[in-house]
């Protein structure tokens, strides 16, 4: 009966294993479900945001769907279907571990905290932390901020660059914490808040959103510069190649140029505005030399 008990308890853990083995092959997945699920965000503009009801929109969303596009044509999957799901900044990674999103197209920033749990694909984005406050504040050091209201989004490293500032400088500021970034906008719009710390995409992103643009500015100390990627499951190199693969071949050919230049520089819906911030030197040395450092090793480039 022991001997049963064991056999049985060995099959159990093969099976398990197995399964677990299946459930993290992101490409097997989507051949036998016909469908992936990509994770978004619903106000970070320009990387991931929704354009109206279920439509997201964004620079990592469409980078998204044509890395599938591509991934579908060059190993012959059959056709599939494109689900979104809306993920924040604190349940952004257990989403992607327990197999509810195949892949996150938003705003993640790899650092090596992040890929003990997760995989990134190449960077396809360099991020500065800076504030974004109203114009006539008069705001443009973080040492004007003693004692003042700053909204951060819980889970950013937007508020991690915030606490770490503070903590080396000694500033006392009121922390708001918000569930996403368009709650956090809204508290500088309604006054509640004098300064937004965050990455300087969203920080323009959410200001070419406002009802008037020219009142708000991104300005202050860089506490920050990361790498940002789409986010994996972890174990699951067929997948992570594939992603990896299909960025280098639209940066090679020109066509991950023009896709920055179409949601950074240009105007995008809804309201047709521009963000207004072109290519910097760090990404474009990055397509010629593409990556997946973490943010800490990448800072001491």
């Amino acid at each position: 009966m022991k001997k049963l008990f064991l056999s049985l308890a060995a099959c159990c853990a093969v099976l398990g294993a197995t399964s677990a083995a299946q459930a993290s092959d992101t490409l097997t997945k989507i051949r036998e479900s016909g469908i992936v699920v990509l994770g978004v965000r619903d106000g970070a503009p320009p990387l991931s945001y929704t354009n109206g009801g279920d439509n997201y929109a964004g620079y990592h969303v469409e980078l998204c769907q044509r890395i599938l596009a591509g991934i579908q044509r060059d190993l012959n999957l059959p056709k599939f279907t494109t689900k979104f799901q809306v993920v924040t900044s604190t349940n952004r990674i257990p989403l992607v571990q327990n197999g509810t999103v195949d892949i996150e197209c938003g705003t993640t920033t790899n650092n090596l905290a992040r890929q003990e749990q997760v995989a990134f694909a190449l960077t396809t984005y360099v991020t500065e932390i800076r504030m974004v406050v109203k114009a006539i504040s008069g705001i443009s050091s973080m040492s004007q901020l003693k004692g003042r209201p700053v909204a951060t989004t819980a889970g950013s490293t937007g508020g991690k660059a915030l606490r770490i500032y503070r903590r080396s400088t000694g500033l006392d500021v009121n922390e708001l914490v918000s569930k996403d970034h368009a709650e956090s906008f809204l508290l500088l719009e309604s006054g509640r808040a004098d300064a937004f710390v965050i990455d300087d995409n969203i920080a323009a992103g959410n200001i070419s959103m406002a009802k008037n643009p020219d009142e708000y500015r991104l300005t202050g100390e860089v506490l920050s510069v990361e790498p940002i990627a789409l986010m994996m499951r972890k174990d699951d190199p067929g997948f992570k190649k594939a992603v990896d693969d299909q960025i280098r071949k639209l940066m090679l050919s020109g066509e991950f140029a023009k896709l920055y230049d179409k949601w950074f520089v240009q105007p995008i819906p809804p309201k047709g505005i521009a963000v207004n911030l072109p290519m910097g030197s760090t990404l474009k040395n990055l397509i010629s030399s593409p990556n997946d450092k973490a943010a800490e090793t990448y800072e001491k480039m």
